[in-house]
């Protein structure tokens, strides 16, 4: 009797595929307060993705490295979308009323956002080089030699000015207003502004849902919460991008 497909040997199954079991162990909560989970998942969902982008940045900088400007396009978009998906999580956070988060905030200092190693290295990688987040990042070794190394390599804005450069050394200006002549350069840098602006609204949702939780009190990890977040409102991966919009 033949078998149908997956039938054979049955070693593997969905549980053991994707380690279920190993994953919902991960929730360990300091506290009984019952928004505590909530809080856990959403910010353990939150460092899945950045390890996905980071996977698919990294594939980015390579395609463009190759040359292979469409599936650099293709994969920005696949970023850009589940960038999206972190902005619109933060309606699930603010689900919790400032009490229920008040409730269990004080178990978590002195962890805090600002301390997420997969954040900076998307800044690194996207183009956002900030070498002082090395020294004051509280991580681990490896963590502060993954930040390093992060800085040292090629980022994906050098691997589009690297192209530019491969492609005649137009300048932005000349891409821009000669799309027939550098189609592919401009649909590449629409992408990356793309990148950029979805990122840009994450931080910009994500201060207003600090706020909205505690208000002007300062973060768990001793920064001053609110007041700094807003600090980091005008980053740009590629600022060369927005400035060329002046001069059309």
């Amino acid at each position: 009797m033949s078998r149908r497909f997956g039938e054979e040997g049955r070693e593997l199954s969905y549980g053991t595929y994707l380690k279920v079991p190993e994953l919902l162990a991960l929730q360990q909560r300091l506290s009984k307060e019952h928004d505590e989970l909530l809080f856990i998942v959403a910010h353990q969902a939150y460092e899945l993705w950045f390890k996905v982008i980071l996977f698919e940045l990294e594939a980015v900088r390579d395609f463009i490295d190759a040359d292979d400007v469409f599936t650099a396009r293709h994969l920005l978009h696949r970023v850009c979308v589940i960038e999206k998906l972190l902005v619109e999580q933060i309606e699930v956070l603010e689900t919790m009323s400032p009490q229920d988060f008040l409730a269990f905030r004080s178990k978590l200092a002195p962890a805090s956002g600002f301390q997420s190693v997969q954040f900076r290295e998307i800044e690194f990688l996207s183009g956002l080089k900030e070498p002082k987040y090395v020294a004051r990042l509280e991580a681990t070794e490896d963590e502060k030699a993954r930040l390093q190394r992060r800085l040292d390599q090629a980022s994906v804005d050098d691997a589009f000015r690297a192209l530019v450069a491969r492609r005649g050394a137009p300048s932005l200006l000349e891409i821009f207003r000669d799309r027939q002549r550098h189609g592919d350069l401009f649909d590449l840098a629409e992408a990356l502004l793309d990148h950029d602006e979805t990122f840009a609204h994450w931080r910009a949702r994500h201060v207003l849902m600090v706020e909205r939780q505690i208000g002007g009190k300062t973060g768990t990890g001793g920064s001053t919460g609110v007041q700094y977040l807003r600090t980091t409102l005008d980053k740009r991966f590629y600022p060369e991008l927005w400035e060329v919009r002046s001069q059309l």
